[in-house]
Order: structure tokens, then C-alpha cells, then sequence
């Protein structure tokens, strides 16, 4: 089945999904954030054909969100997330509060996250970046931005 190519569209939306819209990737990225860095681990923990993970890892690295490094003399490696992939997990913990909130259910969150600098569990909270006030999609207007087409 061919995917449909978003990446040409003028949204940055279409354009990130092109990059993780199916669903295997953001799993594969949790995984990498997580810790489980080699094929192995990752296909264990997500139950996921040798095929498609080797096709979602090769598209990972492709655009520039893991890097691919050698860890013994066999042809074996382990996957890192690179700069752009980390700004990719920020994306990720937007979803994790979301399901946090809205279908973690009486069990409540499956993960716990602690804040590195103050050492408290928190979520991502969304802010603006002049006033630092929180910003959420009932905040905001859309104006087209310079690479908007017509």
C-alpha cells in the first residue's frame, strides 16, 4: 500500500506527519527515549515485524531524528535520538498528557515523569515563548506565516 506524501504540503502539521504519522513511529521514538536503544529491545518491547521496524528505523535516521551507531564488531547497532529527534519526544509528552487526562482511566498514568531541575513528577505544560503565560489552542488565532501558500 503507498502512503500518501504530506511532506510537500505548506503545513507544518502535514509536514511532521510525514516524518511520524504512522503509527509504529512514535512508539519506536518512546522506546529510544526509554532506553531501549538496539533492534532487539525495541522489537521485543513493541511485538513489531523485523521488517517494518528495520523500514521505520531506516526512515527515523533518514530524516535526521536517530542517529544509527556501531556497538560491537558484528554489523549490530544501537539507535540514538539526535537533537531534532528530542524536540520530536517534546511533541510525544503533549500526547502523554493528553492520554494522561482524557484515557489513562482509574489505573491512572502508565508513566510517571520527574523534572530534572526542581526533581518534581509534572507534565509538559504548554506556554507561550514571549510572555511565558500558558497557550492552548482556545489562546491563540492562525495568520499565515511566510511560507503559507495561496
Amino acid at each position: 500500500m503507498q502512503r500518501t506524501d504530506f511532506g510537500d504540503m505548506a503545513c507544518s502539521i502535514a509536514r511532521t506527519l510525514d516524518v511520524i504519522g504512522e503509527p509504529w513511529s512514535p512508539l519506536i521514538l518512546r522506546d529510544v527515549f526509554a532506553g531501549f536503544t538496539r533492534f532487539e529491545q525495541i522489537q521485543a518491547d513493541l511485538g513489531i515485524s523485523r521488517k517494518v521496524l528495520t523500514e521505520r528505523l531506516n526512515h527515523l535516521v533518514g530524516h535526521g531524528i536517530l542517529e544509527r551507531r556501531p556497538y560491537d564488531r558484528r554489523p549490530r547497532h544501537e539507535y540514538v535520538l539526535t537533537d531534532k529527534g528530542a524536540e520530536l519526544v517534546d511533541l510525544l509528552l503533549v500526547m502523554v498528557r493528553w492520554g494522561d487526562k482524557h484515557l489513562a482511566g482509574d489505573a491512572g498514568p502508565p508513566v510517571l515523569y520527574r523534572h530534572h531541575a526542581c526533581g518534581q513528577i509534572s507534565a509538559v505544560d504548554l506556554r507561550c515563548d514571549h510572555c511565558d503565560k500558558p497557550m492552548h489552542a482556545r489562546d491563540i488565532d492562525l495568520l499565515p506565516g511566510p511560507g503559507a501558500r495561496p
